[in-house]
């Protein structure tokens, strides 16, 4: 049975911050909120969290932040067209792969263990449940335009009047979406190593 729902945002690196949230279901409070940055602080919190078989996870995809070079630097922006004509654009230096397998093992051992796991991708999730803003993706102003509006919006009443990291804002729209599926309100955009994609209906 399902009694609680966990957000974990992965920040690309261990300079990124990742967020944790844990939410339970019944009441819909947010019962733990964490930032971590390092792959084995996750690894912590995981192993030492004890309703893994009662939870759904759900888990951010990290963008791969591989420097590249020269004119496959430029082609590899996230704003460039994905063409599936290989003969014109040569996946040279793997530059067609826009996200990190970081964290991968982890979530698969997870999922071994009984979990619910799914992933979602953070921008398209933000655009879907109308939590984007027109300011600089993570800056200062769309980190507090969007724990506002998840104060006001969704009722995190909990939440602290001042400033939170982005990695425990991302986490919380994970526990969004992990309610979502739970009232199948989500679809399969896509498989990413074995684990699939959801975003809103």
């Amino acid at each position: 049975m399902i009694t609680h729902l966990v957000g974990i945002s992965l920040g690309a690196s261990s300079s990124i911050e990742s967020g944790v949230a844990v939410r339970e279901l019944a009441s819909g409070k947010l019962i733990h909120i964490d930032k971590l940055f390092s792959m084995s602080d996750v690894q912590l919190f995981c192993d030492n969290y004890v309703s893994i078989k009662n939870s759904v996870f759900c888990v951010s995809l990290p963008w791969d932040n591989t420097m590249l070079e020269g004119k496959w630097r430029v082609l590899s922006k996230q704003y460039q067209l994905i063409h599936n004509d290989e003969k014109m654009f040569l996946n040279r230096d793997n530059w067609m792969q826009r996200f990190s397998t970081r964290g991968c093992d982890l979530l698969m051992s997870l999922s071994e263990q009984g979990a619910v796991v799914k992933r979602f991708e953070v921008y398209l999730a933000r655009q879907k449940l109308k939590l984007y803003s027109n300011y600089k993706e993570r800056s200062s102003a769309d980190c507090k335009f969007l724990q506002s509006i998840l104060k006001l919006e969704h009722g995190f009443n909990e939440l602290p009047s001042n400033m939170m990291p982005m990695g425990e804002l991302e986490a919380i729209i994970g526990t969004i979406l992990a309610e979502k599926f739970m009232n199948n309100q989500t679809s399969n955009i896509f498989e990413f190593k074995g684990l699939n994609v959801i975003n809103p209906i």
